[in-house]
């Protein structure tokens, strides 16, 4: 889920601009409208709402292409863990470290 505190928020146009096409112009505003509403393999493009624009962010961006790859390339998605389950991981380490006294 987009953060829009902590993420860089983009409209769908500037985001269609952001991502390499292969023309290496940008994707089609389209594309990225395609990617919210029907995914790729299942996986759809994280959004919001505000002021009746739509925006997604560069994590969220991010976040799909990693997906979407795991998607294609047969992986398991429990295999990729979220910023904030990687965090809680690391703290859960740290205090096993700690406890154990190294």
């Amino acid at each position: 889920m987009i953060d829009a505190q902590k993420e860089e928020m983009l409209s769908l146009a500037a985001a269609a601009r952001e991502v390499p096409g292969r023309s290496g112009r940008g994707v089609n505003v389209s594309t990225v409208w395609r990617w919210v509403q029907r995914g790729i393999r299942g996986v759809r493009l994280e959004t919001l709402v505000c002021g009746g624009v739509r925006f997604t962010s560069r994590q969220a961006i991010q976040r799909f292409f990693v997906a979407t790859t795991v998607a294609a390339d047969g992986v398991p998605s429990q295999q990729i863990a979220t910023p904030k389950q990687r965090q809680r991981q690391i703290a859960a380490a740290e205090r096993d470290l700690a406890e154990a006294g190294i």
